[in-house]
């Protein structure tokens, strides 16, 4: 695999995302949504960079199943949400690809009525959108490739990597035959 972020650009670019969210909302209370299972490492170390009043809660939004990288029906799971209706939401991701995944569940948060809903994703993937929506803070822009590590994954695998890196042939490979033993 090839590393496109280190562990230290990656707190450096977490940091300068946690400042931005800090200066939009200011000491308003915010309710924070990660969407799982990507954005666990990145909400940890958001939340823990904001002064603010803070709710933390959690979806699940999948699309992709197993080793596919071809996007199915969207699942939404929203059970682990806090009661956002008049609050301040901020929709925590690790990745904006195609942009379908934040527009549905921004769109199924908007039924909650929440005061407002913004969010924020570690990744904005470049040259794959097929929405016009942005989000609203975005840590870093990176090639169209398919990345791992700091909570992304390719068949539950590489998570727990402190850095970001994009996997090469051989690593899909080597992966898909380690799951298969």
């Amino acid at each position: 695999m090839r590393i496109l972020l280190t562990e230290d650009e990656l707190k450096e670019g977490v940091a300068k995302m946690a400042t931005q969210i800090s200066e939009r909302y200011a000491d308003r209370p915010l309710t924070i949504i990660g969407i799982l299972t990507g954005s666990v490492v990145l909400m940890a170390d958001v939340i823990r960079l904001l002064e603010m009043p803070l709710r933390v809660g959690v979806l699940q939004a999948r699309s992709y199943h197993g080793a596919t990288t071809t996007r199915g029906p969207l699942i939404i799971n929203d059970e682990l949400m806090p009661d956002i209706e008049g609050r301040d939401v901020l929709l925590l991701d690790d990745i904006f690809d195609t942009g379908h995944t934040l527009k549905e569940v921004t769109a199924r948060i908007r039924k909650l009525n929440p005061a407002t809903v913004r969010s924020a994703v570690l990744l904005y993937k470049e040259g794959r959108q097929e929405v016009a929506s942005v989000p609203d803070f975005i840590g870093f822009n990176i090639p169209d490739e398919f990345v791992v590590g700091y909570g992304l994954d390719y068949e539950d695998a590489y998570r727990n990597l402190p850095f970001l890196a994009a996997l090469e042939e051989e690593d899909l490979q080597h992966t898909s035959d380690t799951h298969n033993t």
